[in-house]
């Protein structure tokens, strides 16, 4: 169910409803609008409550929503979900574009800090960067765990860069929510609903991949999971879903960018590296996830990509990354988007170490 307020109910009147549904036994979930707050409920059965609810000071109606995913739905609130982020400018969703870049793994401090710089300089306000690694061999590289972690909240405060990276199990979500900006969950664990549940319990933002072969539906419902938790902060992530096609490692699906604005008031991501594979393919499709409306892009960039010791032919170099900005650039306003403010594309910066 879905209680709407009225557009000068009181945040007195607000709690009351949210004491209410609870004292039904059931959970409120408030979400402040523009003009009004919804509060969702779930954990309902059914809608025999209506009456109870409607009789409340400051409620408008209740409705029934249909949509196996609520919280994650329109109908719940109308507005885009914007994140914010204390401290800086940087948001994810909203008229900016999100930039979040980096290396696949952190690999060094050395090698981090090398690439960080000119990312932070060519307009990304987010780093990526893997500190567990879920690789398909058990015995290719799987990270440097909480010493990656250390390393990239060291590049956080030297840049201002906010920090994205993957959780895969409970206890490694403890560590990640200690030092990271934004929680990462995944493709191969958009579906383990206990790891969703316990990001959902964080308060830090969540950025959701898409799985490897789920559906929209799936994809949202993921989302609800998070969610139904207490957690509202969710970014999803396209990153491609495998199909027939052997010319690219996964098919990037653009299409699924308009389908969620329709849906979902969640902000979406792409990730054309991820999406392809293919270092050659990665600014050409950054270039449409932007024009087909994407709120950001997600792109693996390190300072020596045949070097990598993860994902090397995906990941561009900072000079590529450089001119991905720049071929943005023009894109973004004809969809009523910009980049960040402070972007400097005309000179390349200067690496650190």
């Amino acid at each position: 169910m879905l209680v709407v307020m009225k557009p000068e109910a009181t945040p007195e009147e607000v709690r009351a409803v949210c004491d209410r549904i609870g004292q039904l036994g059931y959970r409120a979930h408030p979400m402040a609008g523009a003009l009004r707050t919804a509060v969702g409920v779930t954990g309902n059965k059914d809608a025999m409550e209506r009456g109870r609810l409607e009789q409340l000071p400051g409620v408008a109606e209740v409705l029934v929503v249909t949509r196996p995913y609520k919280l994650v739905s329109r109908d719940v609130k109308k507005e885009d979900t914007v994140i914010r982020f204390p401290g800086t400018d940087a948001t994810i969703g909203g008229r900016d574009l999100a930039i979040v870049a980096g290396p696949c793994s952190i690999e060094s401090r050395e090698q981090a800090f090398a690439v960080a710089g000119r990312l932070a300089a060519a307009g990304a306000q987010f780093l990526r960067g893997g500190a567990y690694k879920p690789r398909t061999s058990p015995y290719a590289f799987q990270g440097l765990g909480e010493a990656a972690l250390i390393i990239m909240a060291e590049i956080r405060e030297a840049f201002g860069l906010r920090i994205v990276t993957e959780a895969l199990d409970n206890e490694s979500l403890e560590l990640v929510a200690d030092y990271a900006d934004v929680i990462q969950i995944g493709a191969r664990n958009m579906q383990n609903y206990s790891l969703l549940r316990r990001a959902g319990r964080s308060r830090k933002p969540v950025l959701l991949k898409r799985g490897m072969s789920a559906t929209l539906e799936e994809l949202l419902m993921a989302a609800e999971y998070v969610m139904s938790e207490g957690n509202y902060r969710v970014i999803l992530c396209e990153r491609g879903v495998r199909t027939f096609a052997d010319h690219t490692r996964n098919t990037l699906d653009l299409s699924i960018v308009p389908a969620v604005r329709r849906l979902s008031h969640l902000p979406i991501l792409v990730d054309p590296s991820h999406g392809t594979g293919r270092r050659d393919m990665v600014l050409p499709l950054a270039r449409a996830a932007v024009a087909v409306g994407a709120d950001g892009l997600m792109v693996e960039v390190h300072a020596q990509p045949d070097q990598a010791l993860s994902d090397g032919a995906q990941s561009v170099d900072p000079e590529q990354f450089l001119q991905l900005m720049a071929e943005i650039s023009p894109i973004a306003p004809a969809v009523g988007r910009r980049l960040p403010h402070g972007i400097h594309l005309s000179e390349p910066a200067v690496e650190h170490a």
